[in-house]
């Protein structure tokens, strides 16, 4: 029997929450755990329980769902479903399943499901192996035309340069052709975390924060951005000082 999809519409127009709602219910996967008008209602259930796959508008008032989605520390599958083309780029940069443009029919609707139940069922396989699996301490990197040894605890950070990473450790750095967010996938979540968009880090490599900068033990200094500035600090044990958070 295959496993439920918890799902969450989101959308400032009745009709868009009618309609969503009555298509939801043909498809027998997935659980409609609330549907919200505004992006504040859906944040709050997202804090409260878990959801797996998102259906979200974009233009709504006060938040959009753009915003919304960039405030989440643990973001789920996102299909947006949206009357503005406006925003394509920036939705297809937070990685989002999928981008329908309204007014869309059920069929359009099916295939967006589809693909964010292949890419859950992926996730969950994943998440077995990673369970059965005894946890690594290294990885090889092609650095040119050899294959390298990083051991984890040797990488101070890590920096995205366009279509390659350079990797910093206490022995080398390592130049490769890679992307951010296969090499994300790649280290020890419990170990490291993504600071900014162009930026990883080893979480015992931090010395000191200053501001929105990261002082490494290696004396290199890292932008933090606002983005990623609460997941860091809670990682850290460091109480968010409210302002840091308008």
């Amino acid at each position: 029997m295959e496993q439920q999809i918890k799902c969450l519409v989101v959308d400032d127009e009745p009709f868009a929450r009618e309609l969503m709602s009555t298509y939801i219910a043909k498809v027998p996967q997935l659980e409609l755990v609330g549907i919200c008008e505004n992006a504040w209602e859906a944040i709050d259930i997202m804090q409260q329980q878990p959801v797996d796959l998102l259906f979200s508008d974009i233009r709504m008032p006060n938040i959009n769902g753009i915003e919304m989605i960039r405030s989440l520390s643990q973001m789920p599958l996102v299909i947006f479903t949206t009357a503005s083309p406006d925003y394509a780029v920036q939705g297809y940069e937070l990685d989002v399943v999928d981008y329908l443009m309204k007014p869309f029919g059920f069929e359009r609707l099916l295939r967006a499901i589809n693909k964010a139940k292949a890419t859950l069922q992926q996730r969950r396989q994943n998440q077995v192996q990673v369970k059965d699996k005894p946890a690594t301490t290294f990885m090889f990197v092609k650095d040119g035309q050899k294959l390298s040894k990083v051991v984890f605890d040797d990488i101070y950070y890590v920096e995205g340069m366009k279509d390659y990473i350079k990797i910093v450790t206490n022995q080398e750095t390592h130049i490769i052709y890679q992307r951010m967010k296969h090499m994300e996938d790649m280290l020890p979540s419990k170990q490291f975390i993504r600071v900014h968009k162009s930026y990883i880090v080893r979480l015992n490599a931090i010395k000191n924060i200053i501001g929105n900068t990261a002082e490494l033990v290696n004396s290199h200094s890292i932008i933090i951005s606002k983005q990623y500035k609460s997941e860091l600090n809670k990682r850290l044990g460091i109480a968010t000082d409210a302002s840091e958070e308008e």
